[in-house]
């Protein structure tokens, strides 16, 4: 009894002002702040592999199939920070064999399958299927076996066939494009149909959402380009790193005055929750909202990346910059989800108390759970590497 009443007193003293008794405690912690960080990476990378495929982007060539194996590994653990939160992993699969279509959550399920089955697995399959036939011509044993595998036993390499690979990758492509969008901008529509929360509640949030994944998703290829070609010792394509920045700027741009004109909006619209916002913003999210996701996650990227366009420093300057710019940024867009969903829950609907929120480093919901589904999309990725090579792949001119 007196471990419940010291509970309940630690409990209380994170208290201030009025709230309810349902709102002491954040259902939702850091692992509901990886799920939409993760899925807008995947769509942000797939949208930069779209530039070459469909937009004839071909700079950017060098980055085209990573931005897919990258988008790969990050979506087959895109729930899982979400099941993990849900405990009853086991119970996962009833979403999609108990159809609600009433439901955005059940919706996000076959959204999610669509993507990943028929348009990422799809278009990296007809893209690598002619190489998979050549590199288990030359491998032997298991290795041999797999690829043999992964290529369901083709063997057709034939100009005809190649060229057919490549039309069905184009239309999956163009497929793929909207569906990256509506993965990413349903997560913007869950948090932004919450009426009963003045913080989420905004049309512009999808929106918002959807740029901002397309940031994050650009800058973590970007970083890894840079980091893979550095530890292949390979010489790393300034054209295709600049031309990946000056897309990084414009989006960045654009997504920096949708969050602008959504705050503006609140200013002017000035409800009956402006003041509790207000005290929110300037009190508990001041750290990650001014400085982490405004002025290192954005104000100093923009800035950075716009004297670019004017002027640019020699190349291995640039690298560098490069390098802390996309760190930054992924920083930013982390902060940027962690404001949306942990500030929501930091005040009452009464509008005259707040929360806090607390995390510990062991545990279902602490720091080494999120670090963990942090990491495990980079051994994926590592993997698909080793397996799949993108600088062994025969080039392949994508034009149809």
């Amino acid at each position: 009894m007196e471990q419940h009443y010291q509970n309940l007193h630690e409990v209380l003293s994170q208290v201030v002002g009025y709230i309810y008794p349902n709102e002491i405690e954040l259902n939702w912690s850091i692992l509901i702040v990886l799920y939409p960080y993760i899925t807008g990476l995947v769509a942000g990378a797939f949208i930069l592999a779209s530039l070459e495929r469909i937009f004839k982007v071909h700079i950017l060539k060098p980055t085209y199939v990573l931005a897919l194996l990258t988008a790969l590994s990050f979506l087959l653990v895109a729930t899982m920070p979400l099941i993990s939160h849900l405990g009853k992993p086991f119970r996962a699969y009833e979403i999609m064999i108990t159809p609600h279509i009433s439901s955005a959550m059940a919706i996000f399920g076959f959204v999610y399958l669509w993507y990943l089955m028929v348009v990422l697995v799809l278009e990296i399959w007809f893209d690598y299927r002619r190489d998979l036939v050549l590199w288990a011509n030359e491998t032997t044993g298991f290795k041999r076996f797999l690829y043999k595998t992964l290529a369901l036993w083709s063997t057709d390499i034939s100009p005809k066939a190649i060229a057919l690979d490549n039309k069905i990758g184009y239309i999956i492509t163009v497929i793929g494009v909207p569906s990256a969008f509506l993965l990413h901008g349903y997560v913007g529509f869950i948090f932004g149909s919450i009426k009963a929360n003045p913080w989420w509640s905004t049309v512009l949030m999808p929106v918002i959402f959807l740029f901002s994944a397309m940031v994050s998703g650009i800058a973590l290829v970007m970083l890894i380009y840079i980091i893979i070609t550095k530890v292949r010792k390979q010489v790393i394509d300034m054209n295709c790193l600049d031309t990946i920045a000056k897309y990084l700027f414009y989006i960045l741009i654009i997504d920096f005055v949708l969050e602008g004109l959504d705050q503006i909006h609140r200013i002017y619209e000035a409800e009956e929750s402006f003041e509790a916002l207000h005290e929110l913003v300037f009190g508990k999210l001041f750290f990650t909202l001014f400085i982490m996701q405004g002025l290192l996650g954005t104000i100093v990227p923009l800035i950075t990346l716009g004297a670019f366009q004017f002027y640019k420093p020699k190349e291995q300057t640039r690298k560098l910059i490069y390098l802390v710019i996309t760190v930054l940024i992924l920083i930013g867009i982390f902060f940027m989800r962690w404001n949306v969903v942990i500030g929501g829950q930091l005040f009452s609907k009464s509008f005259y108390g707040y929360t806090d929120f607390k995390i510990e480093l062991i545990g279902a919901e602490g720091y080494l759970m999120a670090f963990f589904w942090l990491v495990v999309p980079f051994v994926i990725l590592s993997f698909l590497l080793w397996l799949l090579p993108p600088w062994k792949k025969i080039d392949v001119d994508h034009d149809i």
